[in-house]
């Protein structure tokens, strides 16, 4: 069974509160309870099961030095599964120490054959360092476990490739160095007997439809080869692991997921912000209406409610001031390093230097500053850390006490895998997540039983997404050419796909195969951020100070932006979209600055529909049009607008999925809805729609996006669009089609229940709107779905 010891808390900061007295005192700092439940998760005893017999002595011994004296049972069960050639998934809590299941058998594999070899994938860079960490740490002779990706040094790639047989990466380095480069690899992959994949249920929507073809290459280079490595995935708990997992990977697999790891109790709180004097409130926020850019970078406004990232600065600088080990997660890089700054700043005021031990952490930060971080975070000299999902999966936190999620993280899986950072060493753990003010937020809040009495979501992706397929296969075609036999092995749609490439010239059809006809390679995009990464550089010294993936460049980078980088405030000077780089220098105004933008839909075709008299509902394809237009610039204390000023950025093209609903001008009317109100009505609705969509899909607000107008020019009629923010669709529209009634029934009762008059961020605003969220009709809004859902069959 694991265990560890908890970080030392520097002198000056003995043990926090227990849970319970913590949320005691951050209940009481202010007036009234913002406090809507508390849920307590019991803590469990713990079921050991013996060393399987073919664990060698070296390796059990190995496990015990590092305090693992047996392993649970669920550890057990997969790791056997794996070494008798099983490919499986474990899908168990947080903290349940999924990693032993794929290290026992791969590391006993490795030490029984010296020529085999391991490929281990993990999302993110900070997971595969600290996997490495921990495996480095057993102490195995031969091992040699070593990281490849964009940070390693180009001097070792090749000791690498040579001498590592325990390899550390992601997708996106397998996809752009290991397969295109595998015959410099093929002495690695001859001898492959294990890949494994860490936190599959990240690998969704559009960026896990790339990864499962991705996987499909490497299976393909490992059967040239004559390697039939078997898979082994770790998961957090998820709907039908065993079925997304088979989808990932193409193989079938065998899912484990009983968790018979002890863990300590939590204390949940919801905490919804108070709501701020009426003379203080500016105008609505507003900003992208491209779904999935710069996602909740705009929480820091003034608005009906106060703030979610000032209400975490509060909590975090008030756990800090307690000496408890906090880590706040933030929806948004921006958001991160408002609520470390603000931490700061309030910790500093009240003991000078203390603010030192809060920092912020989230992507684009150099190699270097993210391991220092996590290192000081280990080993407790920060506190208290504001980070982005960056940290949410499997880093090993031993020691943290409190865990605060900034605004619903959009599903169930990803908010118990933020709570489960906290108690990782069984100790109790405080776990609070801090309502937005934003239809979804404010509805989970007031309706617990949608959190804790539901079970988590399936992960969705789609291999036969053509716009995924078609790349992929064109990529699989430069690594060799392309055979009857592997079209079988990319799945449904794969020889229309090849098809299409040659009728576009990208194949030539011999009687060998599909050959690729040009002689560069297709450039393919995993994860769906819009172009390659911008780096933002200091104009006086040319020192890098990190990167902004290239979907967010426009909103982020645009001339005239404020950027924020641990603290510091830059702004930009010139953003050169052709080089990829925007030249910043220091500067700390007193104003913010918030990109707008113009969306235009039209539609493409029609999948599937359903005729309910003066109601539509329909599925199809649609091409959206997006251009930043102008930002505002806005005082930080009071919200003001001091000017707009224009911006000349190109515009961006996205075909994807929708689904929109269309009504007759006679229904509206009948309901009560006069046609000056229409366009409010169906603004209102379609802003909560897409607010309430993630009960139902597994996505968020920001994965999507929408449209509505009181007549298109393709429907003829109102209508109310929401869409996928990725090309060729993500699944999401698709989820929204099949579960239409329930999905519009949620968002009714929503904009129904919320106490305001008139419409607010907690039912009909929306943080993205491009047109400042005007017009809005929030009774209008109820009218209209009624009217959908009083004809819409169920």
């Amino acid at each position: 069974m694991e265990s560890s010891s908890p970080a030392t808390v520097s002198a000056g900061h003995g043990p926090g509160p227990a849970p319970a007295d913590l949320l005691r005192r951050l209940r009481a700092r202010g007036a009234g309870d913002p406090v809507t439940h508390v849920e307590r998760v019991p803590a469990r005893a713990g079921v050991p099961a013996p060393w399987p017999s073919w664990a060698s002595a070296e390796l059990r011994a190995a496990f015990t030095r590092r305090g693992v004296v047996a392993p649970w049972q669920h550890q057990a069960q997969a790791a056997t599964l794996a070494y008798e050639g099983d490919h499986v998934v474990v899908a168990t809590g947080t903290a349940s120490g999924k990693s032993l299941a794929y290290q026992l058998p791969a590391l006993a594999t490795l030490l029984a054959d010296p020529r085999a070899t391991v490929l281990y994938l993990a999302p993110t860079k900070a997971l595969a360092a600290d996997q490495l960490r921990a495996v480095a740490a057993l102490e195995l002779e031969g091992v040699r476990p070593a990281c490849y990706d964009g940070d390693t040094p180009r001097a070792e790639r090749e000791w690498i490739r040579r001498h590592s047989r325990f390899v550390l990466t992601n997708p996106d380095m397998l996809h752009h160095g290991i397969l295109p480069g595998h015959a410099q690899w093929s002495g690695f992959l001859r001898r492959l007997a294990y890949v494994v994949i860490d936190e599959c249920h990240t690998y969704r929507g559009v960026f896990g439809s790339h990864v499962a073809h991705v996987l499909r290459r490497l299976r393909r280079q490992c059967a040239r080869f004559g390697a039939t490595p078997v898979f082994v995935l770790a998961s957090a708990t998820s709907g039908d692991p065993a079925t997304a997992a088979g989808r990932l990977t193409g193989l079938p697999v065998t899912a484990v997921t009983e968790d018979a790891s002890p863990r300590g109790g939590v204390t949940f709180a919801l905490w919804e912000p108070p709501l701020l004097p009426p003379d203080s409130v500016a105008a609505p926020p507003d900003s992208s209406s491209v779904p999935g850019q710069a996602a909740g970078d705009h929480d820091d406004l003034r608005q009906v409610r106060r703030s979610a990232l000032r209400e975490t600065a509060d909590l975090l600088a008030d756990t800090v001031a307690e000496g408890v080990r906090t880590l706040a997660f933030v929806r948004s890089r921006k958001g991160a390093e408002v609520v470390a700054a603000n931490a700061r700043r309030s910790l500093d005021d009240a003991v000078p230097g203390l603010g030192d031990r809060v920092a912020a952490y989230r992507g684009g930060y150099l190699r270097e500053e993210r391991r220092e971080l996590e290192r000081a975070l280990l080993h407790g000299d920060l506190l208290g850390l504001a980070s982005t999902n960056a940290l949410e999966l499997g880093v090993d936190l031993v020691g943290l006490d409190a865990v605060l999620i900034c605004g619903y993280p959009g599903t169930r899986a990803s908010l118990w895998q933020q709570a489960g950072r906290a108690g990782r060493s069984g100790q109790e753990a405080l776990a609070v997540l801090v309502a937005r003010d934003d239809p979804l937020d404010t509805y989970l809040v007031h309706h617990p039983e949608a959190i804790f009495g539901a079970p988590v979501e399936a992960t969705v992706l789609d291999p036969a997404n053509r716009y995924v397929l078609a790349p992929q296969l064109a990529c699989a075609a430069v690594e060799a050419p392309l055979t009857p036999a592997d079209l079988v092995l990319f799945g449904d749609g794969a020889k229309e796909a090849v098809d299409e490439l040659v009728a576009a010239g990208a194949l030539r059809q011999r009687p060998t195969g599909w050959y690729w006809r040009h002689r560069e390679r297709p450039e393919v995009d995993l994860r769906g951020e819009g172009g390659a990464p911008v780096c933002v550089v200091e104009s006086a010294t040319g020192r890098l100070l990190g990167t902004v993936d290239g979907g967010s460049s426009h909103f982020l980078l645009h001339p005239g932006a404020v950027y924020l980088h641990q603290g510091v405030s830059y702004v930009v000077d010139e953003l050169d979209l052709a080089d990829g780089c925007a030249l910043v220098h220091v500067e700390e105004p007193d104003w913010s600055t918030h990109a707008r933008d113009v969306t235009d839909l039209s539609v493409v075709s029609v999948r599937s529909y359903v005729d309910a008299g003066p109601v539509g509902m329909f599925l199809g394809e649609v091409d959206v049009t997006s251009q930043v237009v102008s930002y505002q610039r806005r005082r930080i204390a009071t919200g003001e607008v001091i000017d707009t000023r224009p911006l000349d950025l190109p515009a961006r093209e996205l075909r994807t999925v929708a689904v929109w609903f269309t009504l007759s001008p006679q229904s509206l009317a009948l309901a009560g809805v006069q046609s000056a109100d229409v366009p409010g009505a169906l603004h209102a609705a379609e802003h909560a729609a897409i607010g309430l969509l993630p009960l139902m899909a597994t996505c968020d607000r920001w994965d999507i996006g929408g449209l509505s107008t009181a007549v298109h020019a393709d429907t003829e009629a109102p209508t109310v669009f929401v869409y996928d923010g990725h090309p060729g669709g993500a699944g999401f529209a698709e989820r929204a089609y099949g579960t239409a009634s329930a999905w519009l029934r949620a968002t009714r009762d929503a904009i129904a229940e919320c106490g305001c008059e008139t419409g607010c961020p907690s039912c009909v605003q929306s943080p993205k709107c491009g047109n400042g969220n005007n017009p809005l009709s929030k009774p209008d809004a109820i009218r209209v779905l009624d009217v959908v859902l009083a004809n819409l069959p169920e």
